[in-house]
């Protein structure tokens, strides 16, 4: 099987799991209705996945099959800073049109007491990737500080992103996820920005 067919029958469980789970919740899904939803076979829903608790960990997979979807609508002439928002905005709007709050609640609880392999902090995942090539950029065109690392600037965007996911689910969703963030996050991003001073000494 090659690895691009293995990828989209991957991709097709995942994504028809994680629809039948927001539409109807996790414990009413059947393994039976995953595969008919998303038009495989038991056999390779078997051979990604244990059974339904494995697709848990399989939402940071989702994620990335939205951020490669995103990086079609990324140009490199973009500003970096706004690219970065932009990214956040429609990530959060996806979670709160297909991620149920109960699943997102579980899925965070499970990545803390893990032992295994922590799938949302897997920086070879679309996700980083995508976020080293913007923050690069940005260094590079001089518009986001030079004195910090690619690494420190993308891991501050992940952190604050977990703090908003994670507040979001402690307070039982009773605000609008992507709202809140477009109101807070370029604030709490700011510094990431030169520093005025440092473009001044140029």
């Amino acid at each position: 099987m090659s690895k691009k067919k293995t990828r989209n029958t991957k991709a097709k469980i995942v994504s028809a799991a994680w629809k039948l789970f927001y539409e109807q919740g996790y414990e009413a899904t059947t393994v039976e209705e995953i595969i008919e939803e998303s038009g495989t076979s038991r056999g390779s829903f078997y051979h990604y996945f244990d059974g339904k608790d494995a697709l848990l960990s399989s939402l940071s997979f989702l994620f990335d099959e939205e951020y490669e979807a995103l990086r079609e609508e990324i140009g490199e002439e973009d500003d970096p800073f706004e690219t970065l928002m932009f990214l956040n905005r429609r990530l959060f709007q996806m979670i709160e049109n297909r991620v149920s709050l109960d699943l997102m609640s579980r899925l965070y609880s499970t990545q803390l007491v893990t032992k295994g392999q922590r799938h949302l902090q897997d920086h070879n995942r679309v996700y980083f990737k995508l976020l080293r090539a913007i923050v690069g950029r940005g260094q590079e065109r001089g518009v986001l500080r030079s004195d910090w690392t690619v690494n420190e600037i993308v891991k501050l965007y992940a952190l604050e992103e977990r703090a908003l996911i994670y507040d979001w689910c402690l307070c039982n969703g009773d605000y609008s996820l992507s709202d809140y963030a477009a109101k807070v996050f370029p604030r709490m991003m700011e510094q990431i920005r030169k520093p005025a001073e440092e473009s001044e000494g140029r």
